[in-house]
């Protein structure tokens, strides 16, 4: 039981890292990117490529992290002129053909055969039998720093900046803001955020291949933003630890309801969490935590 508990709260704390780039992006940014499940990718392979050559782990996770981040950057150049619309297809594009390249192209990335034997950072300094634990220490320590970095961002002068760009470019730009450059850096802060999920992806899981990478993960991150308040990072950290509990911890009551078979139970799950966001969106459609937002003085009354 209690190895299983860890394992959920690690992919609940990698699940909620990607909403939290997503969030940069989409919330504070206003840049749609359906193909994140491509970054996340990037970053794991990278860290796993990186290793196979002799690279440290954490070394190798600190390149992926840069390259991920440098990947985003070029991508959000490219198309962050374009509306919201073409930019999501541009951004999923990119995360097919990148998934095709790695599923093809063996002689980089061994194809469909996978990367195994990825070693976690310190493992060697960790009893076997607490490496686990330790495993999920890491990978909080991470969102801590990925959440207060982010938090930090967001009251920032550049966090205001996003948010104007946001709601209206054309008037940043008025006020002579370089509009695609504050985009393309909320686009290689957030890529950089996927580097380190995909990272702690290839970590956890100490084997890789490219069908472990698919839009799920995309849908995911934005239920996370969707549920927490577009633009909160506070909720997209409560709404994570939400979502993704329900859905790896229901997993469960094949134990609890022995006569569901697997795609019965598959679709439970899914439907539990359809109804928790037609539930959001009627109730609390900002999220469970809004984002902060400055209202108006309260004019006072002459006396």
């Amino acid at each position: 039981m209690t190895s299983y508990l860890i394992a959920t709260l690690v992919l609940v704390v990698i699940a909620t890292l990607s909403g939290l780039a997503l969030n940069l992006q989409w919330g504070l940014g206003g840049l749609v990117n359906f193909g994140l499940f491509g970054f996340y990718m990037l970053g794991a392979y990278a860290c796993s490529l990186l290793e196979m050559q002799g690279v440290p782990p954490l070394t190798a996770m600190l390149l992926a992290l840069l390259m991920t981040a440098a990947a985003s950057a070029l991508v959000s150049l490219i198309s962050v002129r374009l509306s919201e619309d073409y930019l999501a297809i541009v951004t999923l594009g990119f995360a097919e053909s990148l998934r095709l390249f790695i599923s093809y192209e063996e002689w980089l990335t061994r194809g469909t055969l996978g990367i195994p034997n990825i070693v976690r950072p310190f493992a060697d300094l960790v009893p076997t039998a607490w490496r686990d634990l330790f495993f999920l220490g890491f990978c909080l320590v991470w969102l801590a720093l990925v959440f207060v970095v982010l938090q930090r961002l967001a009251r920032s002068p550049f966090g205001r900046l996003l948010r104007a760009t946001r709601e209206d470019a054309g008037v940043a730009e008025a006020l002579g803001k370089n509009v695609l450059w504050v985009r393309a850096r909320s686009f290689a802060l957030g890529g950089a955020i996927l580097g380190i999920a995909g990272s702690l992806h290839a970590f956890y899981y100490t084997y890789i291949d490219p069908t472990q990478f698919t839009t799920i993960l995309t849908a995911y991150a934005f239920m996370a933003v969707i549920l927490g308040g577009r633009g909160s990072h506070a909720g997209v950290l409560v709404a994570g630890f939400t979502v993704i509990l329900l859905l790896e911890g229901s997993r469960m009551l094949a134990g609890v309801i022995p006569w569901l078979d697997g795609a019965q139970l598959a679709a439970i799950r899914l439907s539990l969490v359809g109804v928790l966001l037609l539930a959001m969106l009627i109730f609390k459609p900002n999220g469970l935590l809004p984002e902060y937002r400055l209202g108006p003085r309260s004019q006072g009354t002459s006396p």
